[in-house]
């Protein structure tokens, strides 16, 4: 479990997260939603321990990683998997060599199985052929796919998505939406998404975070999210071209 504790941070004086708290529970999907610039990644890079907090905590499995040392903060983040918004891919490598880069990179696996990992990885995003491929050559939902590959190759118990269908056409967005629902099942991972996109988390979601003016404004479920009366919550919604609540019934 991934616990938050009145999180607070700032740049150059002006405050991105306040008195921020949020529990993630094991197995769940949980998407971290806001207008741009809310704070959602700034979010996801304390709880990775790529950022430590002006002030309150960040608990991974019972530990503080705002307070451990980076030696430590290494071990705990073997315990995440990321995909980044643009893939970010290596081009000099081809598909199969990035998804091979961590097992490499991080473990002492012969080379046979490596390459039986690597192969795992690249069939359960649904793309046993590409291996020999270069990057540059793949649609951008293809390098979507081989890049969570890729953040799945050690086995995290966590995966961290950092706006996942940014980019894509509604087809190839349902497509990775799918890919997110299968492998929270099929491996037991928790999965965080963070995203402004209504449409994937109504789709994958088990529950919601809404962060809104640097803070934690709204935390429920699915369920709760469509009988929700916040109109701030609403207005984000809404913005998404998605009714709530009232909203839904047509009522002002």
């Amino acid at each position: 479990m991934i616990r938050v504790e009145h999180l607070t941070k700032a740049f150059n004086g002006h405050p991105v997260l306040q008195d921020v708290s949020l529990e993630i529970h094991e197995g769940e999907t949980l998407a971290i939603i806001g207008r741009s610039g809310s704070g959602k990644s700034v979010l996801m890079k304390h709880i990775i321990g790529l950022m430590k907090p002006d002030s309150g905590r960040v608990f991974v499995d019972g530990t503080d990683i705002s307070s451990i040392s980076y030696s430590e903060l290494r071990l705990v983040r073997r315990q995440f998997g990321v995909l980044f918004q643009g893939g970010a891919l290596f081009d000099s490598m081809s598909a199969f060599d990035n998804v091979a880069f961590p097992l490499h990179t991080f473990t002492r696996k012969s080379e046979d199985d490596i390459r039986r990992e690597t192969q795992k990885c690249l069939d359960l995003v649904h793309l046993p052929h590409v291996g020999a491929v270069n990057p540059s050559e793949l649609s951008g939902g293809m390098r979507k796919r081989v890049a969570l590959a890729r953040a799945i190759a050690l086995r995290p118990r966590y995966i961290i998505y950092d706006e996942p269908t940014s980019g894509l056409d509604p087809e190839t967005s349902s497509t990775i939406n799918e890919l997110i629902k299968g492998l929270a099942r099929q491996l037991e991972i928790t999965s965080i998404v963070v995203t402004h996109d209504m449409h994937s988390v109504l789709a994958i979601a088990d529950r919601v975070a809404f962060i809104h003016n640097a803070r934690m404004h709204w935390v429920g479920s699915i369920n709760d999210l469509h009988s929700s009366e916040d109109e701030v919550l609403h207005a984000f919604v809404k913005a998404n071209e998605y009714f709530i609540g009232a909203a839904a019934s047509g009522a002002s």
